[in-house]
């Protein structure tokens, strides 16, 4: 996704001469291109995008107009390559101070012979408010996921393991289009879904089991992220009342979150819902959080964010309760906030469904 203007005309509101890139999601995001071991150096009127002989081909039929690609190798080094191109900037030059180690930072202005700027809050805001074209990204990344989800549901019966539904998910996206997948699915069953972050392991389900998959994969460089969970065989009523708990919970966020709601006011909204029937204690994270070139991004709807979500944000909705030992449930859409409320941009089903 190619958002070097956008950078550009922030970096002249900002009064920055120049701003360096070390993040490869962040060079993607202003160049067009998912370099390793790169910079991105961009300035109000030019930008270049400095790599090594492995990707400067593919670099060059990628990145979109008024990027320059220049080679690092060791006759000319990344430092020496960016610390050219600083000699003829006037003003502050930013970073990302938020990206690079303390020690990589204070290394970086060394090797430069300048003071650099925090520039995180720059390139943060930008990447938090997402442009139509990037809404419909992360909407393909959305209806892989989905696609896969309805392939494997057929597949869950007795007998399979974690491990054999985790790697399902995976293949079932990547043959419909994923490039990887955003993080490491969550597939786990029984007891194991009381754990949020639970790992797949050799466990294998059983009649009468909760199985919950958290996953997502990467389209155009854009993430997926959704949660459902089922019931196989059947369920008790307390899985059922939990289940149901956990649905109202994800609308009663959902209806709260709009351009002008901060972050705390959503998770709010929706951990009521889940203290009020009782399972408080057992809700321990957030509502939701950014999505979109890295599957954890800002803004977050949680009880430490007291900021508006603002317009164009996409975050997460994801509720649970988890019963230590016993069973849990979490459901998960992905939103973008409108002008006047939001969009739930996953469609899968969420009634319960019992396979």
């Amino acid at each position: 996704m190619y958002q070097l203007r956008r950078i550009q005309e922030a970096l002249g509101r900002a009064r920055l001469g120049a701003l360096i890139l070390t993040d490869d999601r962040n060079i993607y995001y202003a160049t067009g291109f998912m370099p390793t071991d790169s910079a991105a150096f961009i300035t109000p009127q030019r930008a270049w995008l400095i790599t090594d002989s492995r990707y400067t081909e593919d670099a060059a039929e990628k990145c979109g107009p008024g990027v320059e690609v220049l080679l690092n190798n060791a006759q000319h080094p990344l430092t020496e390559l960016l610390s050219g191109l600083c000699a003829g900037v006037e003003g502050d030059v930013g970073a990302e101070a938020g990206k690079l180690s303390h020690l990589g930072f204070i290394g970086l202005e060394r090797s430069l012979g300048r003071e650099l700027t925090g520039a995180d809050e720059l390139i943060n805001g930008l990447r938090a408010h997402k442009t139509r074209e990037e809404l419909e990204t992360l909407i393909r990344a959305q209806r892989i996921a989905e696609a896969a989800l309805e392939a494997v549901l057929p597949m869950i019966k007795p007998g399979l393991s974690e491990r054999e539904l985790a790697a399902e998910l995976t293949y079932q996206m990547m043959r419909r289009g994923s490039e990887r997948n955003s993080f490491d699915p969550i597939a786990i069953t029984g007891a194991h879904t009381s754990m949020p972050h639970g790992v797949p392991g050799d466990g294998v389900i059983k009649s009468g089991d909760f199985v919950t998959m958290d996953f997502g994969c990467v389209k155009d460089g854009y993430c997926s992220d959704m949660t459902r969970t089922v019931a196989v065989g059947s369920a008790t009523d307390e899985m059922k009342h939990v289940y149901e708990t956990v649905l109202r919970a994800q609308a009663a966020g959902i209806a709260a979150a709009k351009p002008s709601a901060t972050g705390a006011a959503v998770h709010a909204a929706g951990a009521k819902v889940i203290a009020d029937a009782g399972y408080g204690e057992y809700f321990g994270h957030g509502f939701g959080h950014g999505v979109g070139l890295d599957v954890h991004e800002a803004p977050n709807a949680s009880p430490k964010n007291s900021e508006p979500l603002g317009e164009g944000v996409v975050i997460s909705a994801e509720p649970g309760i988890y019963i230590p030992g016993r069973f849990g449930v979490r459901i998960e859409d992905v939103l973008y906030i409108t002008g006047d409320g939001c969009e739930d941009i996953t469609k899968a089903p969420k009634e319960l469904l019992i396979l």
